[in-house]
């Protein structure tokens, strides 16, 4: 019989990204019985669901407890739920810096059990350059936000943006925008099973004093074949992370799929901006293998 793939989307993107709407042939081709299920459906058996790969999980963040309760109750389901029990929180950036020295951009992290006020919140933002505020627990690009640290009416806006995710129970990151981002642009590589499929070069997303949606896509300019040295850093984060899963875990954990974003660090090499193990966008359709890959990743593994 063929194995039985089940892709897990939501109800905010129940058809996966619009770059794997070919995904469901190219299982087929490769002799899997794929379908696309929501993760919340009740009506879904997923002792039934075969092998289960998470895609578009994009509300996931608004209800993490109950994704990853549900992540844990499935037979089946790559990556393993306690990868995306770790992963869909970013403070995983702070433990691959602090454990295994990985380059990460430099981060204040603002937590909702701190009792923060405003005033708190004011003091820690940089007195010159633009910042970033984000979530530490996000889908995406939601709740993203840029600021002018020079313009008063830009700060008070970052403050009332800190201020909401905390009263949400959110925790926050703080980060220096990197203006080497503006000059060189963001380089996202993706693997599968442990393997480098491709890499893509994109633009920077954020403007000054702009918060992102759920409507905001990252903007893809090129794909291209990895230099040596971001191959070589691909490699470096990979190998952080499957120790530190070893360790978690005490085994170790082949990765479906990974998504490693990095930037120039304006000095010759790159800062981790990034890891996806949840939800990540692989763009697929950026090079003619990329779609391809995946779908051998998935029928290598429904196969097992």
């Amino acid at each position: 019989m063929k194995p039985r793939v089940t892709l897990a989307t939501s109800a905010e993107m129940p058809d996966l990204y619009s770059d794997e709407a070919k995904l469901l042939d190219a299982l087929s081709e490769r002799g899997c019985d794929p379908q696309i299920k929501r993760w919340d459906d009740p009506e879904v058996d997923w002792e039934e669901a075969g092998l289960v790969v998470v895609r578009s999980v994009s509300d996931y963040a608004t209800r993490r407890d109950e994704f990853l309760k549900w992540a844990a109750s499935v037979p089946r389901i790559l990556n393993h739920p306690d990868i995306l029990d770790w992963n869909s929180d970013k403070h995983y950036l702070k433990v691959l810096n602090e454990k295994y020295g990985l380059p990460i951009i430099p981060t204040t992290w603002l937590e909702a059990d701190a009792g923060l006020s405003k005033h708190r919140v004011h003091s820690r933002f940089p007195a010159l350059q633009d910042f970033v505020i984000k979530p530490a627990v996000s889908s995406g690009n939601r709740d993203i936000g840029r600021y002018s640290a020079v313009d008063p009416a830009s700060r008070r806006a970052a403050v009332d943006h800190v201020m909401g995710l905390l009263a949400e129970d959110r925790s926050v990151m703080l980060q220096r925008y990197q203006e080497a981002i503006d000059k060189h642009g963001e380089i996202t590589l993706v693997f599968f099973n442990g393997l480098l499929s491709h890499s893509v070069y994109k633009q920077p997303l954020l403007h000054s004093t702009q918060v992102t949606d759920e409507a905001m896509q990252e903007t893809l300019v090129e794909a291209r074949e990895a230099t040596a040295e971001e191959w070589r850093w691909g490699e470096q984060i990979r190998a952080a992370l499957h120790a530190y899963v070893k360790e978690r875990m005490g085994r170790d954990e082949q990765f479906l799929f990974n998504r490693v974003d990095i930037v120039p660090d304006g000095e010759g090499s790159f800062m981790v901006m990034e890891i996806g193990l949840v939800d990540a966008q692989l763009y697929l359709t950026s090079s003619p293998e990329a779609l391809g890959n995946f779908a051998d990743a998935i029928a290598v593994r429904a196969h097992w």
